[in-house]
């Protein structure tokens, strides 16, 4: 396949190069020229004009995300929930995403599901089950429950484990599984319904652990984290990657900068929670903690910018939320440049789940992950969210969108 007469941004340049040609064969980039190629038996695609760049990636996704009630994820039979999840995926593929790693949930059944074509959705880099101490994060049990003991909950989304041996076994038996990285909950967190925020979760030792494990599979952990002093706990101990990061202080953002860590914000669940809380069904406690994020999350951004940090770009959506994916993208710009936050949706992100030169980049020998727009969001990053304008979408060299001629 030859994709002729486009505009290049590549994941990572600042410069925007006209009169692109892209080669592909066998699902890969073979070459990009600026000057035609020789036309063979190859399918010849004219992109007229449009905007290409790498395939979007979403490092906070939830497939699984049934319902912004996760007590409701949890009550559902496995099958529905897994026909969800395709929708969820399918949907975020033609919003342009065409890799998430999900932070939460999704299993190796999704993956395969995704790799045998039943699923028409992005590539999985998948957390398995999130592992949350009790009375955490991922523990979802309300406080008028009383159970045996917490080994008595395995949600949709976490498992519960206390001590450095319940963290070391369940991190294991999520590898055994097939996970592509661990996800910890290291604080409080808004959706869940008897932890505050600034309560610290999981002791050095606990989160030393799960590193531990990761590392011995050459993979990382991600944290849930929104206070810097969970985040400080994380970098101590090897976390590589800080989701959400909302309530940072200025010392704890260049940290994050100086450790090589990534910090991926997460502010389009901010915004849906603020904008539909009274339709959500959300407690007092759940909108209180949310107020709460949002006055500092912008400002956190700015901070982690301002330090050099690597941002990655997530979205953390759930249930009728979904649909906000790409909104992730305006809310940044407040305090980012657009090509800034299309770096951090690319390359950054790609380097993240250690697939440098592999996604989020145009570049020979890069997976072909392309998408096409009708519009320059270096210019106007909210194209992106005006998903009509998406007009050509390619996954692995294969087109899964093409409204070229529309």
């Amino acid at each position: 396949m030859i994709l002729t007469n486009c505009s290049v941004f590549d994941g990572v340049s600042d410069v925007i190069k006209d009169g692109g040609h892209l080669f592909i064969e066998n699902g890969v980039i073979r070459d990009i020229s600026f000057e035609p190629f020789r036309k063979g038996e190859q399918q010849i695609i004219d992109l007229k004009g449009r905007f290409v760049m790498p395939g979007l990636i979403d490092a906070h996704f939830h497939a699984y995300g049934a319902d912004i009630n996760i007590n409701h994820i949890d009550q559902m039979v496995p099958s529905l929930r897994a026909l969800y999840a395709r929708r969820n995926l399918e949907d975020a593929l033609m919003r342009g995403f065409t890799t998430v790693r999900d932070a939460a949930g999704a299993d190796i059944g999704l993956v395969m599901g995704v790799e045998r074509g039943l699923i028409s959705g992005p590539r999985i880099f998948h957390s398995g089950l999130a592992i949350s101490q009790t009375g955490g994060h991922g523990d979802m049990r309300a406080p008028a429950l009383h159970v045996a003991c917490s080994c008595d909950y395995s949600g949709s989304l976490s498992v519960v484990a206390d001590g450095v041996d319940m963290v070391r076994s369940a991190a294991r038996e999520q590898l055994r599984r097939g996970a592509t990285q661990i996800k910890l909950f290291v604080s409080g967190g808004v959706l869940s319904p008897s932890d505050p925020l600034w309560m610290n979760q999981f002791t050095d030792e606990e989160i030393a652990a799960a590193v531990h494990e990761a590392e011995s599979r050459r993979t990382y952990v991600m944290a849930h984290a929104h206070t810097s002093e969970a985040v400080m706990r994380c970098l101590r101990n090897g976390v590589r990657s800080i989701e959400h990061a909302t309530i940072l202080d200025a010392a704890t953002a260049s940290a994050i900068a100086e450790r090589g860590a990534f910090a991926v914000p997460t502010l389009a669940i901010i915004y849906a929670v603020k904008e539909s809380a009274a339709t959500l069904g959300l407690s007092p406690v759940m909108i209180s903690k949310m107020h709460e994020v949002e006055q500092y999350a912008l400002t956190s951004l700015d901070r982690l910018r301002s330090a050099g940090a690597q941002i990655g770009f997530g979205s953390d959506l759930l249930g009728s939320t979904m649909h906000l994916q790409s909104r992730e993208f305006v809310l940044r710009s407040e305090v980012c440049k657009p090509i800034e936050i299309l770096r951090s949706a690319t390359s950054v992100n790609a380097a993240l789940l250690n697939m440098s030169g592999k996604l989020g980049t145009i570049t020979p020998g890069a997976y072909a992950d392309l998408i096409a727009i009708d519009g320059d969001p270096t210019l106007d990053i909210s194209v992106l969210e005006q998903h009509a304008r998406i007009t050509f979408i390619l996954k692995s060299g294969s087109i899964y969108k093409n409204t070229l001629e529309g």
